[in-house]
């Protein structure tokens, strides 16, 4: 069990998009007039390392994310909207049991175009960009799966989770399961003599 991880920085877009990539839309169909739009249904496989938090929960390497997404031309560049869906993998942060599931994120995001105004005042990663007509939907898809993740995922909000003296599941235990605690100042004589109590 991971206890602690750092938060990904934003990802930032690839300086030349892969054509081929199922995560890459080539916009050249959409066209540059404003008010255009095209919907894009496709799934794509998870990239490597998966995304998300790993030992703690995530859609994991090349599992099917479901992509549903409408792009618009603005004055700008390309509107970016619709849905990312796809099955999570994890582990109960108090009893570590296994999780399954599945994540659904909303998307919503400019890709600028070259030599726009929002190209030319942005930094490099305040604002995703419209690389020779190609927009990469991995980034913006990673990022809303990091924050839609729970950092301490639950089988079940109220999990009692392990027994910190055995290590067992407090849901299957007895209930009132407890531990006797000796003084550790006394263990050594407990050890030597056994659990028999000497009569005063």
């Amino acid at each position: 069990m991971m206890s602690e991880f750092a938060m990904p920085e934003p990802s930032a877009v690839p300086a030349h998009p892969e054509p081929t990539s199922p995560w890459v839309i080539d916009t050249r169909d959409l066209g540059r007039r404003a008010g255009n739009s095209r919907r894009y249904t496709r799934g794509a496989p998870a990239p490597a390392g998966g995304l998300g938090f790993a030992g703690v929960i995530m859609v994991p390497e090349g599992a099917d994310v479901a992509l549903d997404v409408l792009l618009e031309s603005v004055v700008e560049g390309v509107l970016v909207s619709g849905t990312a869906s796809a099955p999570t993998v994890g582990e109960c942060s108090r009893c570590l049991d296994e999780l399954s599931g599945r994540v659904e994120v909303e998307l919503r995001e400019l890709y600028a175009y070259p030599e726009s105004t929002t190209e030319a005042s942005t930094d490099e990663d305040e604002v995703h960009r419209v690389v020779d007509d190609l927009v990469d939907l991995e980034p913006i898809v990673r990022d809303a799966v990091v924050l839609a993740l729970p950092q301490a995922p639950l089988c079940s909000p109220d999990c009692p989770g392990l027994c910190p003296d055995c290590g067992g599941k407090l849901a299957e235990l007895e209930p009132g399961h407890r531990h006797e605690r000796i003084d550790p100042r006394w263990a050594a004589l407990r050890e030597r003599f056994g659990d028999t109590e000497e009569e005063s």
